[in-house]
Formats: C-alpha cells, sequence, structure tokens
C-alpha cells in the first residue's frame, strides 16, 4: 500500500500552501522555481529527505508562517531530497551564507559543535515524552546557543524520531545478530564505534548516496525512522527491519547567522516563532506517520522484529564502555547534564 491517508491529507496540504502563497517547489528542468519573486529577503530552505517525508511538510508550514506574518518581504524557496546538498554541505552553506536554512540530525552537527554527540548517546532516551522535556530543558537550549560559535543558528528541535536497523542478510534480535552486518552509518564516530561494539561492520556515508549503495550491496543495512526507511524506498532493496530504538534523533532547525543577523528583530522573531510552530506541527506529523509507516513496510513484505527487553539489555551493556570513552570528547557536563534530565524526566 503505497498510497496512504497520509499522503493524500500531505498532498493536500502543499496543494493549499501553494494557493496561499506558500513557496512549495515546482520543478522544471531539473530546477526549483520559486512560487513568488516579491519578497524582499529571500531563505533559501534545503533538506536531505524527499517532499513526502514530514520534515517536509514541516518546512512548508515554516515557509507559510513566514510569508504570512511578514507580508512577504520574506520569501521562502524550500528545497527537498538533496537538490542543495547532503547536510553536511548544507550547513557548510549557511556557515558560509550561501544558503539560509537546514534541519539536520545532531549527528553531522557533532562536526561542527561536538556537543551535540550527546544525543547520539545509545540508548539514551527511553520514550518519545521523555525527549520531549528533555529537549526543552536547560541543557538541550543551551547547546542550541552554543551553535552561534560556528556561525550557525539554532532555531529549534524538531524529530527524526528512533531510528531503527534495516537490511538485506537476516532478521535481527539479538547482539549476536548484527555479527558481521555492514551498516551505512551517519559520519558520526560515536555512531560508528556504537555498532562496532555491538559486533557489526559500520560503512560511513552520505544519505544520498545510500539507496545505491543498498541496490548494490555495498552496504547490508542502515538505520533510520520507520518514515524515512518507506519514504526512500529502501523496502525495496531490504527484507527485514528491527525495532532497536537505538538512538532517539532530533532535527535542528538551523539558520546561517549571517542571515539572521542582518533581519530586524522584529523578523528573527517571526523566524524562531515560526521555526517552533511548525516544529510542533512536524512532531505531531511525523509520530503519526511512523506508526502508519511500519505497518506499510510490512505490507510491502519487509520481516518486522520485535526486540525483547532482555535482548535490548545486552545491547545496551555492550555500547556502555564506548559510552565512557567519548563523555570527556563530548563534555562531561553536558553528558551528565542529559542523564540528569532524563532521570528527572521519568520521574
Amino acid at each position: 500500500m503505497k498510497k496512504l491517508s497520509f499522503f493524500m491529507a500531505s498532498s493536500l496540504l502543499a496543494l493549499v500552501l501553494v494557493a496561499c502563497g506558500g513557496s512549495d517547489e515546482a520543478e522544471q528542468n531539473g530546477e526549483n522555481e520559486s512560487a513568488s519573486s516579491d519578497g524582499d529577503k529571500t531563505i533559501r530552505a534545503g533538506i536531505g529527505l524527499n517532499q513526502d517525508h514530514p520534515q517536509y511538510q514541516g518546512l512548508l508550514k515554516f515557509a507559510e508562517i513566514v510569508e504570512e506574518e511578514t507580508d512577504g518581504s520574506i520569501q521562502v524557496d524550500t528545497y527537498h531530497s538533496g537538490q542543495l546538498g547532503d547536510d553536511r554541505s548544507m550547513t557548510e552553506a549557511l556557515q558560509l551564507g550561501n544558503q539560509e536554512v537546514t534541519i539536520p540530525s545532531t549527528a553531522p552537527i557533532a562536526n561542527f559543535v561536538s556537543e551535540f554527540s550527546v544525543f547520539d548517546i545509545p540508548f539514551l532516551f527511553p520514550s518519545e515524552e521523555v525527549a520531549d522535556e528533555v529537549l526543552q530543558g536547560e541543557v538541550a537550549q543551551g547547546l542550541l546557543e552554543e551553535l552561534e560559535e560556528a556561525d550557525l543558528v539554532g532555531l529549534a528541535y524538531w524529530e527524526n524520531g528512533f531510528r531503527d536497523l534495516s537490511n538485506s542478510e537476516r532478521p535481527v534480535e539479538t547482539i549476536e545478530d548484527f555479527d558481521g552486518l555492514s551498516i551505512r552509518t551517519m559520519e558520526n564516530d560515536l555512531h560508528i564505534e556504537a555498532f562496532q561494539a555491538l559486533g557489526a561492520n559500520p560503512t560511513p556515508m552520505a544519505f544520498t548516496e545510500l539507496f545505491t549503495a543498498l541496490q548494490q550491496g555495498t552496504v547490508d543495512g542502515q538505520e533510520n525512522p520507520y518514515a524515512t526507511i518507506y519514504l526512500e524506498n529502501f523496502y525495496e532493496v531490504q527484507d527485514y527491519v528491527s525495532d532497536t530504538h537505538h538512538v532517539y534523533s532530533p532535527f535542528v532547525f538551523l539558520m546561517s547567522k549571517q542571515f539572521y543577523d542582518g533581519l530586524t528583530d522584529e523578523e528573527q522573531q517571526i523566524v524562531r516563532n515560526a521555526a517552533e510552530e511548525a516544529g510542533e506541527y512536524q512532531i505531531e506529523l511525523n509520530r503519526e506517520a511512523n506508526a502508519e509507516y511500519l505497518d506499510s513496510l510490512q505490507e510491502e513484505g519487509v520481516e518486522f522484529s520485535e526486540i525483547s527487553d532482555e535482548d535490548r539489555q545486552e545491547m545496551v551493556d555492550a555500547v556502555q564502555p564506548v559510552i565512557e570513552d567519548f563523555k570527556d570528547n563530548i563534555g562531561a557536563d553536558v553528558v551528565d547534564g542529559i542523564m540528569e534530565a532524563v532521570e528527572a524526566a521519568q520521574e
């Protein structure tokens, strides 16, 4: 079942936003054309995921809010599917002032501000509700402020979601099942060493290269939320998916500091509020979508494995030495602060 009610709702939303003046993408000759060119300032906002993903629907919502609140004086042009590059190259473009917005996961951000690796600690968040509370807390919000040292402005946390494993070799239900699997990971040292501790062979590569790598057998598997696995058609080249839930991955709404500093105080508040409001909308869509897409993956013939609490604990125990090794690199105070916040959120 490749067309869900969610897809129809998403498509309707995109059409409504275009009709109302939001800057959805119009592709002609492979180029993204703006729906309007009357704005005094233009935000080029790019993501790596495709146009059906809740992240892109959230980006359209951001565009709608900004253009409405500024009476069109700020125009938002949106680009999906890596049209402007991968997460790292788009983040670098923000630093240089060549692009205004991107929304990467925290893992690639750690290449610019190492403290963001705290969110890549395996099995850190036990639930979405705990993640919500921690991300709104003092330590996580303080990390957004640290981005300014890297010529970036962090406006809000959005949601990628719990990352789960898919592969083409075998069901993964125990730690032994990881043995020898080649798994694409993001370009993040903590992720890489955590998968090595589980017995896998991690292979970092850009997301835009992933489908081809899976198709050609360069790697056996990958790890992403169910929505990404389905919407990127990975079920065409992957036979198994497991609810490893090994990392809860936030997105971070990034803006170029050079561009942000050039906005008036009022405009800065508008883009900040829009990022937060659109983020709430995106998170709601994302959670609905992930539940639907797990069903859809199974309907496409993917075999689903649910990991028991006992087997998951073995995985947790296996990666503990990696966490200790990285603690000082991340920042012991940041790690302790986030872990204390997680504990407090569970009380």
